[in-house]
């Protein structure tokens, strides 16, 4: 492999750790690395370098076997038992068969015999950078497929104000600009966020989605900026936040309207020096993340309210795009009706349904505070019964929009509820299977009278 690979800007996100107590060899490893990584640290002793582990999450550690007082192998066996997930280059002067099997079954990603050439060095690092890569990757990838509860392809419309906003996303997508999207609940702000990613030029690196309101306030800031060991109680291990595994792509930030104000604080400071400090860490990681943020709460209101910082707020709005409630879209209604249907007839394994006009004009005197999210459980729901269940023909015109309302409130009522029924009224799994949250199932239950449970 050509070294000159390493010097690819995506090494500039890695930190490295270096343990060895030959000062040439230190010397050698840090010159070749410091214009390459973001972060390089060097040490004499397993001693010297564990205060700097407990301040900083390496992403990788070059490591000397034979160093003073414990050996390099002793250290890698109880860096594994405790929990460091990162790579670990073993180097060794006096190597033999079975020293590299010792090495290896300890947990070293490489071994490198000294002396050794820069390309071998560089070589090595690049394919545990890869391979962090990949596990970053594969990561995103369950977090998503265990999280999404809106799955949409794209951005469908055709309505005067839907094509408007599209066109300003695909302005905005090539820039770097952070972006604020804003609208109604269940107006499709992931799915506008996820288009911005595949249209810019970070569309290779991860998306990478967090709900604000979904995570408790005082473990917020971890989740984001990551932790070391000993940070609070319960952090037994160093972790890595979203920001980490975001890096060269995406991170989109939904209902940030919640966020709690050290968090908030903490995220200015981010977005301004494009550097995350992990919690109880003395040392600051180099990001390259674009941020997108979404909100359905006035942001304005509450900067005013003081109950979101105003400078945060400025920052986020680089560029605004609004996405329209569905009732002001009803011409958007039967090309999203027809999206719906042709995602979900093959996983439903059902026969798809013939939309007329009549029931069109139905849906189209609904007001649909759900917005699109309320409208792909509704198709979920009739492709499974076999009809489109708007409740019986209102007797008067006036009133359809009025009866139209309540029938369709009575059939959501009677299914979730029916739902809940057959997961033993356990409201996290009903609410994974509608594809809810559990704080929406929480408030409906709560709306509707239903007691209290698991």
């Amino acid at each position: 492999m050509d070294h000159a690979t390493s010097q690819d800007p995506l090494w500039k996100p890695y930190s490295v750790l270096v343990v060895d107590d030959e000062p040439g060899m230190v010397s050698f490893l840090q010159r070749a690395l410091a214009s390459r990584c973001g972060t390089v640290d060097c040490a004499g002793s397993v001693e010297a370098a564990e205060p700097l582990l407990r301040r900083h999450l390496y992403d990788l550690i070059v490591l000397d076997i034979a160093l003073p007082g414990r050996s390099g192998i002793d250290w890698l066996l109880q860096l594994r038992e405790e929990g460091f997930a990162g790579d670990v280059v073993l180097m060794t002067a006096y190597a033999d068969l079975d020293t590299a099997i010792e090495a290896l079954r300890a947990g070293a990603a490489d071994f490198l015999l000294k002396p050794f050439s820069l390309a071998q060095v560089l070589n090595a690092l690049q394919r545990c950078f890869e391979r962090s890569r990949l596990l970053r990757e594969n990561f995103v990838l369950r977090r998503e497929v265990s999280e999404r509860t809106f799955d949409v392809e794209g951005v469908v419309g055709q309505s005067e104000a839907m094509l408007a906003a599209c066109e300003r996303l695909k302005r905005i997508a090539p820039t770097p600009a952070t972006v604020l999207l804003t609208g109604e609940s269940g107006t499709g702000k992931e799915v506008a966020a996820r288009a911005l990613h595949r249209m810019s030029a970070r569309a290779s690196g991860p998306f990478v989605p967090i709900n604000c309101a979904a995570i408790a306030s005082e473990l917020i800031e971890s989740e984001l900026f990551g932790h070391v060991k000993g940070a609070f109680t319960g952090a037994k291990q160093n972790r890595e936040g979203l920001f980490y595994y975001a890096r060269g792509g995406t991170l989109f930030l939904d209902e940030i309207g919640e966020l709690p104000p050290a968090a908030q604080a903490k995220l200015l400071r981010v977005l301004e020096e494009r550097r995350v400090r992990p919690v109880g860490s003395e040392q600051e990681i180099p990001i390259d993340v674009r941020v997108i943020a979404a909100t359905n709460r006035d942001l304005k209101t509450e900067v005013t309210a003081q109950r979101f910082r105003q400078d945060l707020y400025y920052r986020l709005q680089v560029v605004e795009v609004t996405l329209p409630p569905l009732r002001e879209r009803p011409e958007d209604l039967p090309l999203l009706v027809e999206h719906f249907m042709a995602q979900l007839v093959p996983a439903l394994g059902v026969p798809r349904l013939a939309l007329d006009a009549r029931t069109q004009a139905r849906m189209a005197a609904y007001d649909w505070p759900g917005n699109v999210r309320e409208l792909r459980n509704f198709v979920e729901r009739s492709l499974i019964l076999g009809w489109f269940d708007l409740g019986p023909e209102p007797e008067v015109a006036a009133e359809s929009t009025g009866s139209a309302l309540e029938s369709l409130e009575a059939v959501e009522k009677r299914h979730i509820l029916a739902v809940l029924a057959a997961c033993d009224g356990n409201k996290s799994e009903a609410a994974r299977r509608l594809g809810i949250s559990r704080k929406t199932m929480d408030r409906k239950c709560q709306a509707w009278g239903v007691g209290d449970a698991p």
